[in-house]
């Protein structure tokens, strides 16, 4: 394949990553199932902790299959399961379990599945680039909510709801299939004609191709984890109250503060791409000490910070670094173990998201309650990010221990 048709791939990527971020929307419709059905926000929001939580357990599956099948099968598989979800949940009137059923469960598999594809097979497309071709892949996952949330409260107000999920669903099915249709793997051993890595590339690779049970074998897998565990929880703590921090640190109304929180959003999709092409030149381990440090400092200033404008722009930054996150990591895993089995060596590694969209909210969330301010949550985490650099100063390729 010439360089041309792999950017041609890596726009398929990007455009299905961009149809699969549309779940970052779900707030759109969490308001209009609550009035119409009568079902609490908490018990609307669940839906969406489902879909995020199997989307990190079906990616570590989807993983393991494309190792066996290639990517094809699984990113057609991904998006017909998205697909189908969405339109599903158009049959959820009075029926909350129906809701988790198919926008949580089934949505979520697909999700999972759909998205581990692009990002694996990506980066072995482009061994020359790999920080910036993953952060450009997930950068349009990170961008999908820009274009679905208008569309879709533009879709509810005239067709209401349900038959939002129906259109959409449809929307996303062919969307997914289609830029599906064209993954798949270069040869064994391909690489970019001329290219050869540098000294500095070179010394942060793994010398080999680990299996997933060789990976999970070294402290370096479980480092990853927690590397991207600890940016996931810091990233979605201010996401899961961006709005209310907005409020009452800025004094903003609602409108306002939700003005803000669509601008700071965008940082999510831009942080993605820029701290992942930043990796390829800083190195992965340097870029996640950075974005640590950045944070160690914004979220200190977060709760002292009164001016609408400044607070916006520390919180897109925060959410830059958020991204970044998502960007980088599927780079440092190939770098590390090898770009073989990157799929479910990464994959398995997405867990740590899940498990951060559950403690970084719930931990902010129990400290505002608690304490009747965000102050000492904000604080908290600033600390936890100081003592989180310790950790990409220390790690290094398990194969030899460069550093």
């Amino acid at each position: 394949m010439s360089t041309t048709n792999r950017w041609g791939l890596a726009a398929a990527g990007f455009l299905m990553q961009m149809a699969l971020g549309a779940v970052y929307a779900w707030s759109v419709f969490r308001v209009p199932l609550s009035k119409q059905f009568h079902w609490s926000i908490s018990e609307v929001t669940l839906t969406f902790t489902i879909c995020i939580f199997v989307l990190g357990v079906s990616a570590f599956f989807g993983g393991l299959w494309l190792n066996k099948k290639g990517p094809r099968i699984v990113a057609l598989t991904g998006g017909f399961l998205y697909g189908l979800g969405v339109f599903l949940a158009s049959f959820s009137a009075g029926k909350l379990w129906w809701l988790y059923l198919s926008y949580g469960l089934i949505e979520g598999i697909g999700l999972g599945l759909g998205y581990i594809v692009p990002v694996t097979a990506l980066v072995k497309w482009f061994p020359d680039r790999r920080g910036l071709i993953t952060g450009i892949a997930v950068g349009g996952f990170g961008a999908g909510a820009l274009v679905t949330a208008p569309l879709a409260t533009y879709l509810i107000q005239r067709v209401g709801v349900l038959q939002t999920f129906a259109w959409l669903g449809i929307v996303y099915l062919v969307v997914t299939m289609a830029t599906g249709y064209f993954m798949k793997n270069p040869p064994e051993g391909w690489k970019p004609a001329g290219w050869v890595p540098s000294a500095t590339l070179t010394a942060q690779r793994a010398a080999k191709d680990y299996t997933l049970g060789g990976a999970l074998k070294t402290w370096q897998w479980w480092a990853l984890w927690a590397l991207l565990f600890l940016n996931t929880s810091a990233g979605i703590s201010l996401i899961s109250q961006e709005s209310p921090i907005f409020q009452e640190i800025a004094k903003v109304s609602v409108i306002a503060a939700a003005g803000m929180v669509g601008i700071a959003s965008i940082g999510n999709g831009v942080g993605r791409i820029f701290w992942a092409w930043t990796s390829d030149a800083l190195t992965r381990r340097w870029t996640f000490l950075a974005m640590f440090l950045v944070q160690v400092g914004l979220f200190w200033m977060l709760p002292s910070l009164s001016t609408a404008s400044v607070l916006t722009v520390v919180s897109f930054i925060i959410l830059m670094c958020y991204g970044g996150g998502f960007g980088t990591m599927p780079a440092f895993a190939a770098d590390y173990f090898g770009s073989k089995n990157v799929g479910p060596i990464y994959g398995l590694m997405l867990t740590a998201w899940g498990c951060a969209s559950a403690f970084g909210p719930l931990l902010i969330a129990h400290l505002r309650q608690s304490s009747g301010s965000y102050v000492g949550g904000l604080h908290l985490i600033a600390g936890i990010m100081a003592v989180s650099v310790v950790l990409p100063a220390l790690v290094s390729p398990p194969a030899s221990q460069k550093s």
